[in-house]
């Protein structure tokens, strides 16, 4: 089936799905009752969605709004330095608190053309943020006066133009009396799509009364059913592969498992049938990595040669959730043939070369499972060999990235939030085996770098919330002097992160894949121990910074137990060799390098 058949097909399950929002909410809307403001009923099903902090910056269109985030008695405003580390920060929030969303509040204009990376990045890795934007009166926007914050040439809805190519849908309120129906619209696509949405809210309607009695009906939160004829025809096909396959099968978890929020039902399938089960990089703690079935890092020819033979000798690969990008494919080198494949997705699946759209793996999972089970008598034999990164025995006390990472590996815990900057950090760190219930950040296909730094203070909120564990950064030292305000925030909102700053005297992943010795992969050097005194610690007693500079260092530092504890906030300046880089990401490099040498030719 084409494209074009799949779109439609996906439209009608869209359209289906909120038919049957609207008109049960419908109901109860026309309905006499109480009256409560727009922006409370927003917050409201913000809260209703376990929504406990909204990020953003205050201008002058959004400010109205913003009193009501701060009146809120369960709703923090957490005021960032700029709205691209808003933007950030609500990814990371969203990524953490599965089952929830993002917020981030910005002005008209200006405020929300500095978001938009963010939200790309967002859009770009399927995460649920909602971005709200403060925008002129309803009687400004139809006569379109000479305002600040416009082009100066009356198109006031460029903005919103722009937004269109990030965001999944947007509503665009202008009056009162739709706002609910296209709050909840807007919300319910977010959620059930995993994708960001954009919201403009007018200062003139922020105080207006609607009706509150549709606030009793939940969100519809689930997907659209799929069609039961299709769903057992595709559920018999799998089910015959499986019994062809005898014992010779794998499931590969990727982005998707995490994004569209079948983490439970991956892992009933893995407890009752023992497949072994394995990870691309952007589906790392989709499954936990000290389960018994779990067998490590699939990344293409990048792969541990032991691991890389497992998956593709394997007669049949269930795959979960793929989303098959270039770093994420180690440069789309996977060897696993289409007719040894099943891929599950969110709205498609695939059973060799034939696809069944509308057929999503949220409802066909447990189905699968049950259909399953039953092989498990012959898999309960099978043992997974678990990947055990080698700790390398060096003459040179310099940290290099062979040892760095495993010593790190060591100090992790249950329930840690480890994020990971785009490049060193996240190639470095994929090999190692996290602890049970530790969660992986990262965003390996977007790579917007300075990411971590603002993804982090959401995280660390999302984390307080949940009562989880320390959230652990990893940045490189060019990476964060994109973001570095945002460790002000911080401070000021009492977060405590550990943040391991890579200083290797520049773009790392840049040099490697272009220019090692360009100047433009330099940058200057920064007295990093420094940054959180200056950034708002500045009696000293909020935080901590270290220098290590050799293996005995690092190693006195984390077995110390008081920064073990991370009860305030640690930066920890790592001092590296200039072209040094984990054993991945030279081999993704050079894999790049090839593509690019062929794509020029």
């Amino acid at each position: 089936m084409g494209a074009t058949a799949n779109d439609l097909q996906a439209e009608v399950d869209r359209l289906h799905h909120n038919l049957q929002t609207v008109t049960v909410q419908h109901e109860l809307a026309t309905q006499d009752g109480d009256l409560i403001t727009v922006s409370d009923y927003l917050l409201t099903r913000l809260e209703q969605l376990g929504i406990t902090s909204i990020f953003g910056v205050p201008g002058d269109f959004n400010m109205r709004k913003s009193d009501y985030v701060e009146d809120h008695p369960r709703i923090q405003w957490v005021g960032n330095c700029n709205e691209l580390n808003a933007a950030y920060a609500a990814d990371g929030y969203a990524r953490v608190k599965e089952g929830s969303v993002g917020v981030v509040v910005t002005t008209f204009g200006v405020g929300e053309l500095s978001a938009i990376n963010g939200i790309a990045g967002a859009f770009s890795e399927m995460v649920p943020v909602l971005h709200i934007v403060g925008v002129p009166s309803t009687l400004q926007l139809k006569t379109r006066p000479l305002l600040h914050h416009t082009l100066g040439d009356g198109r006031f809805d460029a903005y919103t133009k722009a937004a269109q190519q990030f965001t999944l849908t947007q509503a665009s309120l202008m009056a009162k009396v739709n706002a609910p129906v296209e709050i909840d619209r807007v919300l319910t696509e977010c959620i059930t799509h995993s994708r960001p949405v954009y919201l403009t809210l007018p200062f003139d309607l922020v105080g207006e009364k609607v009706p509150a009695k549709r606030l009793k009906v939940p969100l519809l939160r689930t997907p659209p059913p799929n069609d039961p004829e299709v769903e057992a025809y595709v559920l018999a096909e799998i089910v015959k592969l499986v019994e062809e396959a005898g014992n010779d099968i794998v499931i590969l978890v990727d982005a998707c498992t995490i994004r569209h929020g079948v983490r439970a039902e991956v892992l009933d399938l893995v407890d009752e049938t023992h497949f072994p089960v394995y990870a691309a990089p952007m589906g790392k703690t989709a499954v936990s990595e000290q389960h018994d079935c779990y067998g490590g890092i699939y990344i293409g020819s990048v792969t541990d040669p032991k691991i890389k033979e497992k998956v593709e000798g394997a007669k049949l690969i269930l795959s979960i959730g793929a989303l098959k990008s270039d770093f994420n494919t180690g440069m789309f080198t996977y060897r696993i043939p289409p007719t040894h494949t099943v891929e599950l997705h969110s709205d498609h699946t695939l059973v060799r070369y034939a696809q069944f759209p509308g057929i999503g793996m949220k409802l066909l999972l447990p189905k699968l499972t049950a259909r399953l089970r039953k092989y498990r008598r012959d898999t309960d034999r099978l043992t997974v060999p678990h990947y055990t990164p080698v700790m390398p025995q060096e003459a040179d006390n310099r940290i290099s990235h062979a040892y760095f990472w495993p010593r790190v590996g060591q100090f992790f815990k249950e329930k840690d939030i480890i994020v990971a900057e785009t490049g060193t950090s996240s190639f470095g760190i994929l090999d190692i085996p996290l602890p049970d219930k530790a969660i992986f950040l990262s965003q390996m296909l977007y790579g917007s770098i300075g990411w971590t730094v603002g993804s982090v203070l959401g995280a660390t909120i999302a984390a307080r919330d949940l009562e989880l564990g320390r959230v652990i950064l990893f940045v490189g030292d060019g990476s964060l002097q994109l973001t570095v305000q945002e460790l002000s925030t911080m401070i000021h909102i009492g977060v405590t992160p550990i943040i391991f700053v890579l200083n290797n005297e520049g773009y790392n992943v840049e040099r490697h894949l272009h220019g090692m010795d360009r100047k433009y992969n330099d940058i200057a050097n920064w007295k990093y121990t420094s940054l959180l005194t200056t950034l708002g610690d500045v009696d000293g007693t909020a935080s901590k910074s270290y220098t290590v500079r050799d293996k005995a260092s690092l190693n006195r530092l984390l077995l110390d137990s008081e920064f073990a504890r991370a009860d305030k906030i640690q930066l920890v300046e790592v001092i590296m060799d200039k072209y040094d880089t984990p054993r991945a990401l030279e081999a993704e490099s050079a894999l790049s390098a090839l593509s690019t040498k062929k794509s020029s030719e």
